[in-house]
């Protein structure tokens, strides 16, 4: 996983896309500039923490309307917004639906660095959480079906003999599985098996 921040940038003018290349150099970020969202979409996006830079006012599709349907495409961007036609209500409306920022041009560069760095953070963030997670449900796919019923029932608070009567197991297989099932979790508590199993939402 690269950790080199990449930040998008979509704004029909050229000038604008120009002048945010040049900044956002200037400070060491890598840059991609489009002048729509289907453009954006057409490219594949950077294995690395990134911000989106997101005109509201573009031919074609909105940066409201990308934003709402960012979801459904899978895109997990935080997005800035910057607009020579913004309103408070537009800026409001942007910030609940998730914007870092809704910025009126002419902004300060400053501001919009500083919004860029908030995003980028909190993508960094999001990426490491999906990380983990990932890493943990690869450890519970290691489990054969024996172990995860198991499992279920331990994080259930059921003792080793409650779950044999109802597996109807011997209380040794089900020490067994239970065994098995922790050490390919890496796993050394009744504590931390349940804080694993709400991660994975079991």
């Amino acid at each position: 996983m690269s950790e080199a921040a990449m930040v998008y940038v979509v704004d029909d003018d050229n000038s604008v896309r120009a002048a945010l290349e040049d900044l956002l150099a200037s400070v060491g970020l890598q840059v991609r500039a489009f002048a729509s969202t289907a453009e954006l979409l057409a490219q594949p996006l950077a294995d690395a923490p990134a911000c989106l830079v997101l005109d509201v006012r573009m031919p074609g599709q909105s940066g409201m309307e990308f934003q709402r349907q960012m979801q459904s495409l899978g895109l997990h961007l935080p997005v800035v917004f910057i607009t020579g036609h913004g309103d408070i209500p537009m800026g409001v409306k942007a910030i609940k639906s998730g914007a870092i920022d809704f910025l009126a041009k002419p902004f300060r560069d400053q501001d919009l660095l500083d919004a860029i760095h908030q995003g980028i953070e909190q993508n960094r963030a999001w990426r490491l959480q999906q990380a983990a997670r990932a890493e943990i449900q690869g450890r519970w796919q290691t489990l054969n079906d024996g172990e995860r019923e198991v499992v279920r029932l331990v994080v259930q608070g059921l003792l080793n003999k409650q779950i044999a009567h109802q597996l109807q197991l011997s209380e040794v297989t089900v020490k067994v599985r239970r065994g098995h099932a922790m050490r390919k979790l890496q796993l050394t508590s009744l504590a931390d098996l349940v804080r694993l199993t709400e991660k994975l939402g079991l």
